[in-house]
C-alpha cells in the first residue's frame, strides 16, 4: 500500500530511476529493473485500484514528450499577450493539436500490464491492456459536442464560433492531458514549475511597465491609456495578469507554510509568495483582491477538521486581514486610492453592468440554445446605449456569456460537469485523512506517482486559487483568453488528479471500446486543430494587421506616397486573410473597406473599385447578414457606382442593426449629402452623430465641410 508522504516532494526521483534500487513499497524489498513496479491496494476512499502498475522506460518517454510540449505552448501563449493576437494562436494551435496527437499515440501504443484477478495480486502478470481514462475528463465531451452543434447550426458569425469553440476545447484537452497523459510526479513538476516561471517573468514584465516605461507590451504594441499606472506584464489587460497570479498564489504560500517542510523550500516559495503578491498590487485589479479574499475566507470554512464556530471565526479573521492589508496599501499608494475612489463615485461599475444587461436581454431572447458561440459581441449592437462607445468582444462575466452563447443546455452541460467534478473531486479528498509516520491511513495517489500534490495543504491550495479564479471570472473574460484558459487547465487538472484517484485496472467490456472511440477522437480533434483552425488563425492574423494599418491611417497627415504604401501592404494582407480564412466574413468587409480607400488614391477607378468593393461585400453578407458594418461596406460601394438608392437601403438596415453606433449614422449622413436636395437631413444625422460621440473626428469634418461648402456635387 502506497503512503502518502508528508513532504512536497520536490527532491524525490522522477518517474523512473535507471538501474538504481527501487524500494517495494509493499514488500519491504529492493528491486533492480529499468522498469519501476509499484504495487497498489485497493482502499474504501479510492475504490478498486489495479493490484500492480509498471512504469516502463518508453512510458515515461511519452509523458515527457506531453509535458514538454504542453510547457512550451503555455510559455509561448502566455507571453505572447495571452494569446490574444490570431497571429500567436496559429501556433498555440499546432502546438495543441501535436500534442493531442501524441496523447491518442501514447495511448494506443503503451500497454500496462495486470495481475489476474483469482491471484489476489500476487503471482505472474496475466496479460496487459491500455490504462483507463480518468472518469472526470468524461464530464465534459457533450459540452464539446453540443458546443460544436451550436456553432453549425445556431450561431450567425461561424467563423468566430469555431474559434470560440476552439478555446473550449482546447482547455479541456490540456486538463484532459493532464489526467491521463502526465501522470507521473517528475513530469507533472515540471508543468507546474514551468507555470511558476511564466508567473515571476509576467511579474518582472509588470514592474518593468509600472517603473520603467509604462506605455510597454509584448509584441511591439503600446499599452491603453486607461491602463497607465497598473501592471498587466506579457498581458494587455491587468485584469489577465491578476487572474494568473490568483492561481498559483495559494500555492505557493501552502507550500511555504506547509508543516516539516525544508528551509529551503519555505525560503524559496516564500519568495514566491511575496513576489507573486506584489504583482497583484501593482495591477490594482479590484476584482482580483475581492476574489481572493474571498477565496481566502471560504478555505477555513471549507476545509473539515474543525468546528463550525471555530472554521467561521477563522474566516472573519482573513477577511479583517485582507481588509487591513487593503487599508495600508490604499494609504500608501495614490493609484490604488484613486480605484476605489472611483468606485465609490461611480456608485459601482459603469461599463459592466451595460454589458451584462445587453447579456440577459440575449438570454431571454432564445433561453435554451442561446445566440450562438462567439456572437455576444455582433448581437450587442441591438443593446448598445446611447453614448457607450466601447468596443466589449464579450459580456465581462464568463457565466453570462456562455448562457448568452450556448443557452441554458451549454451552460448546464460546462458548468454543471465542473461543479460535479468539484463535488467528487472535494468530496474524495475529504474521506481520506494525511498519512502519519507511523502508518496507518492513506492518501490516495494521483494517477501514478503524483504525491507532489497530495499533502492535504496542498491541495486544497490548489482547490482555493481555483476558486479565486472562478470568482473573477463574474467581472471578466478570462476564459477568453487563452494562456488564462491553459494555466487554468492545468492547475486544474493537478487537483483533480490528486484529489479524485481514476481506477487503475484497465477496463472492459463497453468502457474498453468507449476508451478506443474517445482515443481516436482525440486525434481527430487534433488534425481539426492545426488542419482546421490553424488557418483561420492565420487568416484572422492577416486581417488584424491590415486593419491596424487602416485605423491608423488617420492618426497624422500622410503624403500620397506613404499613403499608398500602407494602403497596399494592407490589401495583401487581407488578400491573405481571405485565402487562409474564406469563411472569414469580417475579412471580406474590411476588403470592401480597402477598396474603397484606395479609391481616394485613384479617383479615375472608382467605379470599378466600387463594383470590386460590393462583390466583397455581398461575399460577407452571403456568410453573415448580422453585422451592420458589412452592410455599410455595401453601401458605399453602391454609392461609389452612383447607385444612390440602393446604397441608403443598405445604410437603413445598417442603423437597424446597429441604432446606437456612430458608424452607420455617419455613413447614411455621408450618403445624404451627396444629394442637394437631402443637405438638411444630412445635417441633421450629423448631428445626432456628434450626439452620440461628440468627439467623433470625421463627423467634426463632416459638419464643418456642410457648412463651409454648401451642397455636395
Amino acid at each position: 500500500m502506497i503512503v502518502g508522504r508528508p513532504e512536497f516532494g520536490f527532491a524525490r526521483a522522477g518517474p523512473f530511476c535507471g538501474n538504481s534500487r527501487v524500494p517495494d513499497t509493499t514488500s519491504g524489498n529492493f528491486e533492480t529493473s529499468s522498469r519501476l513496479k509499484i504495487d497498489v491496494a485497493a482502499s474504501p476512499a479510492t475504490g478498486p485500484i489495479a493490484a500492480a502498475t509498471t512504469v516502463s522506460w518508453g512510458d515515461a518517454v511519452w509523458e515527457w514528450a506531453q509535458a514538454v510540449l504542453l510547457i512550451a505552448n503555455l510559455g509561448w501563449t502566455v507571453l505572447c499577450l495571452g494569446g490574444f493576437r490570431a497571429a500567436t494562436m496559429v501556433v498555440t494551435s499546432v502546438l495543441t493539436g501535436v500534442l493531442l496527437l501524441t496523447h491518442a499515440a501514447a495511448w494506443l501504443v503503451v500497454r500496462v500490464p495486470h495481475r489476474a484477478e483469482a491471484d489476489g495480486g500476487g503471482g505472474d502478470p496475466a496479460g496487459s491492456s491500455r490504462r483507463a481514462f480518468h472518469p472526470a475528463g468524461y464530464w465534459f465531451i457533450p459540452f464539446l459536442v453540443y458546443a460544436a452543434a451550436n456553432v453549425a447550426w445556431v450561431t450567425p458569425v461561424r467563423w468566430l464560433g469555431w474559434s470560440d469553440w476552439f478555446g473550449w476545447a482546447q482547455m479541456i484537452a490540456v486538463f484532459w492531458v493532464m489526467l491521463n497523459g502526465v501522470r507521473s510526479r517528475a513530469p507533472r513538476l515540471a508543468v507546474f514549475g514551468a507555470l511558476l516561471a511564466v508567473a515571476v517573468t509576467a511579474v518582472g514584465m509588470g514592474c518593468y511597465q509600472r517603473f520603467v516605461a509604462p506605455h510597454w507590451l509584448m509584441l511591439h504594441r503600446i499599452q491603453a491609456d486607461q491602463y497607465i499606472g497598473r501592471a498587466s506584464g506579457c498581458f494587455g489587460i491587468p485584469n489577465s495578469l491578476a487572474a494568473l497570479l490568483l492561481l498559483i498564489l495559494p500555492v505557493t504560500g501552502a507550500i511555504a507554510c506547509r508543516p516539516r517542510a525544508t528551509a529551503v523550500l519555505r525560503v524559496f516559495f516564500g519568495w514566491l509568495t511575496v513576489v507573486f503578491l506584489f504583482g497583484l498590487g501593482l495591477t490594482i485589479s479590484r476584482g482580483a483582491w475581492l476574489g481572493l479574499a474571498l477565496a481566502l475566507a471560504a478555505w477555513p470554512v471549507l476545509t473539515g477538521g474543525a468546528s463550525w464556530r471555530r472554521r467561521l471565526a477563522m474566516a472573519g479573521l482573513v477577511l479583517a486581514g485582507v481588509g487591513c492589508a487593503g487599508a495600508l496599501a490604499g494609504i500608501a499608494s495614490p493609484q490604488i486610492r484613486g480605484r476605489f475612489a472611483q468606485l465609490v463615485r461611480d456608485e459601482g461599475e459603469r461599463s459592466r453592468p451595460i454589458l451584462w444587461r445587453a447579456g440577459l436581454n440575449l438570454v431571454r431572447g432564445r433561453p435554451w440554445t442561446g445566440t450562438g458561440g462567439g456572437s455576444f459581441n455582433a448581437l450587442f449592437e441591438r443593446y448598445r446605449p446611447e453614448g457607450f462607445l466601447n468596443e466589449p468582444l464579450w459580456a465581462h462575466n464568463d457565466y453570462l456569456n456562455t448562457l448568452s452563447d450556448y443557452g441554458a443546455i451549454g451552460f448546464v452541460l460546462f458548468f454543471g460537469a465542473a461543479a460535479v467534478v468539484a463535488g467528487r473531486t472535494v468530496g474524495r479528498v475529504r474521506t481520506t485523512r494525511p498519512a502519519r509516520s507511523g502508518g496507518g491511513a492513506t492518501t490516495p495517489p494521483g494517477g501514478r506517482g503524483s504525491g507532489a500534490f497530495e499533502h492535504p495543504l496542498v491541495r486544497s491550495a490548489l482547490a482555493i486559487g481555483l476558486l479565486a479564479f472562478a470568482l473573477q471570472l463574474f467581472v471578466d473574460f478570462h476564459f477568453k483568453i487563452a494562456g488564462l484558459a491553459l494555466s487554468f487547465a492545468i492547475v486544474a487538472g493537478l487537483a483533480v488528479s490528486g484529489g479524485w484517484t481514476a481506477p487503475a485496472r484497465p477496463r472492459t467490456g463497453v468502457a474498453k471500446h468507449l476508451d478506443f472511440a474517445v482515443a481516436l477522437a482525440i486525434a481527430g480533434v487534433a488534425v481539426a486543430f492545426s488542419g482546421l483552425q490553424a488557418p483561420r488563425f492565420a487568416g484572422e492574423g492577416h486581417r488584424e494587421d491590415a486593419r491596424d494599418i487602416i485605423d491608423h491611417l488617420g492618426d497624422r497627415a500622410l503624403d500620397p506616397a506613404e499613403m499608398k504604401a500602407k494602403l497596399t501592404a494592407a490589401r495583401a494582407d487581407l488578400d491573405e486573410a481571405v485565402r487562409y480564412a474564406p469563411d472569414n466574413a469580417q475579412a471580406w468587409s474590411d476588403r470592401a473597406y480597402a477598396a474603397a480607400l484606395w479609391s481616394r488614391l485613384n479617383p479615375t477607378q472608382t467605379v470599378e473599385l466600387g463594383r470590386a468593393a460590393e462583390a466583397d461585400a455581398n461575399r460577407a453578407l452571403a456568410i453573415s447578414p448580422v453585422l451592420a458594418e458589412s452592410w455599410i461596406r455595401r453601401g458605399v460601394a453602391r454609392d461609389m457606382q452612383g447607385n444612390w438608392v440602393e446604397a441608403g437601403n443598405d445604410f437603413v438596415h445598417a442603423i437597424s442593426l446597429s441604432p446606437k453606433s456612430v458608424l452607420p449614422w455617419f455613413h447614411y449622413g455621408y450618403h445624404l449629402s451627396l444629394h442637394p436636395a437631402e443637405l438638411e437631413l444630412a445635417k441633421a444625422m450629423v448631428a445626432f452623430c456628434l450626439r452620440l460621440d461628440p468627439a467623433n473626428p470625421d463627423a467634426l469634418r463632416l459638419r464643418q465641410q456642410l457648412a463651409t461648402s454648401g451642397p455636395r456635387p
